[in-house]
């Protein structure tokens, strides 16, 4: 299961260097979730990137991605991961000195590439941190030449779902999820790619599922706690979920899961 902080106003921008580490860690937990590598599979497909294509990773982290992308685009094509912190950034580059992506300094914003530029844009669990995903979607609709394609994969944290436990305990513990910049994003993609212009062209999505067999415990601890403090929950209640959880764990029956959703869509030529 995907786990990006959710609640916490995440800006990559702003991470301090002894925090990295353990961004990197959880993206490449990410990337390893068999829910994400179905649906960027199946996006993947759907875009169809030709060889010699122009592609833009928007947000492009560790540029695990942005690689995937330059693969498909091939020795004439370009790939360009769109990172704002710079540590991911060298971490992308290093691990990208074999590969023909590049990567650069930038804001989902505030793109730096020019209009009409791009033949496909990528942008994945980006959206959900932002206060105004609309100025990145426009932003998306700008640099695509028209025809161009896009995907955009994003989290969706009003599908947090958790077992065992007391039901109203539990539904404080996921409603802590939901005080991010934009914690419906999913839900939200094809409305906002519509009202950008851009015409949809398949849908999908993936339950990313947390292993039955253990409690993934810093998420859990810190959704806990903003139960807590807010007083949605007494601390007994949070300790009594918390027993039931490691109980559950013993016997391999814990479901912990949120949905991703993604949207294709392409700009009219």
């Amino acid at each position: 299961m995907a786990q990006t902080q959710p609640g916490t106003g995440f800006q990559k921008r702003h991470i301090d260097p002894d925090r990295v580490s353990p961004l990197v860690a959880a993206l490449d937990s990410q990337d390893a979730n068999p829910g994400v590598q179905r649906l960027r599979a199946w996006a993947e497909e759907a875009l169809a990137v030709r060889s010699g294509e122009r592609l833009l990773d928007v947000g492009s982290g560790t540029g695990s991605q942005t690689r995937a992308l330059a693969a498909a685009a091939g020795p004439d094509g370009v790939a360009i991961g769109i990172e704002v912190n710079p540590s991911l950034r060298t971490v992308a580059e290093e691990r990208s000195a074999d590969s023909r992506a590049r990567f650069l300094d930038g804001d989902a914003e505030a793109l730096p590439v020019p209009d009409g530029s791009m033949d496909v844009v990528w942008c994945e669990r980006v959206l959900q941190h932002l206060h105004e995903p609309g100025r990145a979607i426009a932003e998306m609709a700008r640099v695509l030449r028209p025809g161009g394609r896009v995907a955009v994969l994003d989290t969706d944290w009003g599908t947090t779902l958790l077992h065992p436990g007391d039901p109203a305990v539990v539904r404080a513990l996921t409603g802590a999820a939901l005080n991010g910049a934009n914690p419906y994003s999913g839900r939200r993609l094809v409305g906002q790619l519509s009202a950008a212009g851009f015409v949809v062209d398949d849908r999908g999505s993936q339950a990313l599922l947390q292993d039955h067999r253990s409690v993934a415990w810093p998420l859990i601890r810190m959704l806990g706690e903003a139960a807590v403090r807010t007083g949605a929950v007494t601390e007994e209640q949070r300790d009594t979920l918390y027993a039931d959880l490691a109980e559950a764990a013993e016997q391999g029956a814990v479901h912990m899961s949120v949905t991703m959703f993604g949207v294709v869509a392409h700009r009219p030529g």
